[in-house]
Order: C-alpha cells, then structure tokens, then sequence
C-alpha cells in the first residue's frame, strides 16, 4: 500500500536583513544595501537585489562588494530586531497551521498534507502568506510541492515576493532545466566537479545512472540524484525551540585551583560553542555557575550580541568567573549555559568576522567533525589533569 502524497509549503523572508533594515531605515528602500562588517576585512551577511544586480552575494568580502556596488550602502547588522520580527513571523505561522518547521531565522517549511479534504492548499498558502505581509510588512516567497525539497527550490524560483506551485507529477521537467547549484546541498565543490563531467543542468544528473552518482561522490551522490529527481521523503520536524544549552561538571575533589578552573571554563565554552554553531544557532545569554564546598550556589549572567565564536563567549564567559569567584573557597561544581538561542547562526556571525576567522572556524569544525570533538582546542585546556571532565555530562536544553 503506497503511502498518499503530501503538501509541502517552503517559506522564505526575502532579504530578510535588508527588508527588516530597510522597515527601520525606509530611505534604504530601492537601493542597493549590504548587510555585514563594515570593515575591509569583513564580509557580506546580507545584500538587496539591486546589490546582487551587480554580482554581490553573501560571504563576499566587503572589499570586493566595494569594487563591484561602488554606491552601494553598507550597514551593520542589527540582532535583536531580526530576532524580534523572526519571532512575529513564526507566532503567525504558529496560530494559522498543525504542522512547521523552522529551519533557520527567516525560513520555514509547513506540511499541508490532508488539507485539500477542508480547503485548498495553495489557497491556504497564499493567504497565509499575505497575512504575514499585512502585519510584518516584510516581503515573503512560497513554493508548494509534495516535498522540501522541491519545495524550496520553488521558492528560489518564486523569489522574489512570489509564489509558485509544482503540481503533482510536475516535479522533473520542473527542476530539469535548472542548473545544478539550485539543488539544496550541491555546494561549490560538488558542483565544480559535476562540471568537469559535462554536467550543467539538472536534466543531465537525472538522466544519469544513480550507480555513477554513488561511485563520483559516495553518500551524497544518491542524495543528489533523487533530490534531482524531485525525489525526497524527509518529513517536516516540528517545530521545538531550544531555549538554552548548558553543561557543569561535578569535581571528585573540591578545589580552589584557579588555573585549573579557568582552563576548564575554556573548554567547555569550547564544546559548548562548537555545538552551537553544528546546530546553525547562536547565543545572546552567557550565565556561569559556582558551586562552593558547603553547598552554597551562585550564579552571573551577562547578554551579549548573538554569537556562536569561542574568542568572544570565552571572553564573556571569564569575565563573569572573575566576577563570581570571589569567597575564594573551595569548589565543588561549576557550570556554563548558553540562553536566548536563535537560529540562522551562519549568516548573523558574518556581521562580526573577518575572511580569516570565518576560514579558520569552518577548518576547526570539519576536524572536530572528523576526528572528534576534542580534535581542536586552545593550548590552555591540553594536558590538563580534568578529573574525569565530560564536557556533556549534563548537557540539557
């Protein structure tokens, strides 16, 4: 018995920095703006259509978007209003569907499977979308299909401030004569070497043999090949934000040994930081916990600017130890969390990096990816005696 089709609705914020830059700063309008570091070093995290008319696009270094858009306007991102207007668009879709899941700050994706027994689908989308246009005031795109996949791709091809359906049974010659970069998950590299084998467009990876696929590129060549072929069971997860991550560790014996005791906040802010960034989110809370030898417990706290790099939340994370350790006693536990999570955490650390610290950070998580967890770290936290030290014992959301 083969199971009944479903209706998949991907939305997506167009521009979502710019529009919501553009909502506080309305001379900003019909210009071409970038969003990210303001320095020579830094990077684009966000640019407007008429930026991207003249080749911008995001992670570009700003020097180079310089060259390219000499006029276009260059601002710096502003945290807690896309968080604020990220919020309003998903307590919209919280109130109007049964089924979502958000992916990242400014995109989602609704299951509208059965719908069509009670009412249309696309009509549903449609007004659903012009509901979050009337109250947000921010531009948004929709493609409907029977899966993510398919579905995202026509938001892409919707954009921007459009929608699009791809009837059932549609959804080959739909994605054939795209190129291959539109697939989601055909990166750089992927597609550069699909290139070298004569493949440009999504027709020609269809009709290639899933076997050939598997072999060029392992795992993710038959990921390729059925999403190419609009071919993707991946349900829509609902929705369940994370509203913090922690960790503390419980020492065999108490101590008052402070070098010790700040080369372990180190590594566990490392830890921590590290699986903020493999889940796309960032923090904009940092509280440190102290637990002295007679029970007594306290704890400090700090906001921050959302961020998921170990150079700042260690920064942080030692300026409040410095500032709750002060009895000078002894220890028995000590603990990090990480509060006020949001996601879309790639795109909101380009406003702070520069080329180097983006590089350097993406190198450091494909070893930690690899080889384990504790493959990179700071000097301050190697040799260290860490007295059974797990830094997920107590790992909790």
């Amino acid at each position: 018995m083969s199971l009944p089709e479903r209706t998949v609705v991907h939305m997506d914020l167009d521009s979502f920095f710019v529009s919501v830059s553009r909502l506080e700063h309305p001379g900003l309008f019909n210009k071409p703006v970038i969003v990210g570091g303001s320095s020579e070093r830094g990077v684009v995290a966000a640019c407007s259509y008429e930026a991207r008319a003249y080749g911008v696009h995001s992670a570009m270094p700003i020097r180079m978007a310089r060259r390219l858009c000499p006029d276009a306007i260059i601002i710096r991102g502003d945290y807690e209003r896309y968080s604020y207007y990220s919020g309003m668009v998903t307590d919209i879709i919280h109130e109007q569907v049964p089924l979502y899941e958000k992916s990242s700050i400014d995109e989602f994706y609704i299951d509208l499977s059965g719908m069509d027994r009670f009412y249309g689908c696309y009509s549903f989308a449609t007004e659903l979308r012009q509901k979050i246009m009337k109250e947000t005031q921010l531009p948004i795109s929709f493609g409907l299909s029977k899966n993510k996949t398919v579905s995202k791709i026509a938001t892409g091809e919707a954009k921007p401030n459009g929608q699009m359906k791809i009837d059932l049974g549609t959804e080959i010659p739909f994605l054939a004569p795209l190129p291959v970069r539109k697939i989601p998950g055909a990166g750089e590299k992927t597609c550069t070497l699909l290139r070298s084998m004569g493949v440009e467009k999504v027709q020609t990876l269809q009709e290639m043999p899933v076997k050939l696929m598997e072999k060029v590129l392992g795992e993710a060549g038959i990921s390729l090949w059925k999403k190419a072929n609009g071919i993707d069971n991946n349900p829509v997860e609902p929705y369940n934000e994370r509203k913090s991550i922690s960790t503390e560790e419980t020492f065999d014996s108490d101590t008052i040994d402070i070098i010790f005791l700040k080369a372990l906040l180190v590594k566990m802010v490392e830890k921590l930081a590290y699986h903020l960034r493999s889940e796309n989110k960032l923090t904009a809370c940092i509280t440190v916990k102290i637990r002295y030898s007679n029970f007594d417990t306290h704890t400090t706290q700090c906001r921050i600017p959302y961020s998921s790099n170990d150079h700042t939340l260690i920064a942080r994370a030692k300026e409040l130890f410095d500032k709750l350790y002060e009895r000078r006693m002894l220890v028995r536990l000590m603990g990090i969390r990480f509060s006020h999570l949001v996601g879309g955490g790639h795109q909101i650390n380009l406003f702070e990096d520069s080329e180097e610290i983006i590089n350097l950070y993406q190198a450091m998580d494909k070893m930690r990816q690899k080889f384990g967890d504790g493959a990179v770290q700071r000097a301050v936290g190697t040799g260290l005696n860490l007295r059974r030290f797990n830094p997920f014992n107590g790992l909790s959301s």
